[in-house]
């Protein structure tokens, strides 16, 4: 081997220690849990925003039949106050009930109502 190729073939080595120190530093970069969390919170907003299209094309194409579904979930929600006020609607209103009328449970003896 020549002076002139070993002073080549120092310098390409030179040359590729040079791209593995960048590479190694461009991996350490994208490997820091900030960078990745980073990354996967941009994915996560693009497919939310994804879903959220496909839901507003979903409720443009059917209204009646998402309007009736929401209206359906909104009353299975609220199942327990709308059974209280029909129940207080066809007693009368929030008059003091008679004694007899009470459960029998709260008819005992220093209970109240």
């Amino acid at each position: 081997m020549s002076a002139d190729e070993l002073t080549r073939a120092k310098q390409e080595a030179e040359r590729a220690r040079r791209r593995l120190a960048a590479t190694a530093a461009e991996l350490q970069q994208r490997l820091r849990p900030g960078s990745l969390a980073s990354h996967a919170w941009e994915g996560v907003k693009d497919k939310g925003g994804e879903i959220a299209d496909d839901a507003v094309g979903a409720v443009k194409a059917r209204p009646v039949a998402v309007s009736a579904a929401l209206a359906a979930f909104t009353l299975f929600l609220a199942r327990a106050p709308i059974k209280s006020a029909v129940g207080r609607l066809l007693d009368g209103g929030d008059e003091e009930k008679p004694v007899e009328a009470r459960p029998r449970r709260a008819r005992k003896e220093g209970a109240s109502v």
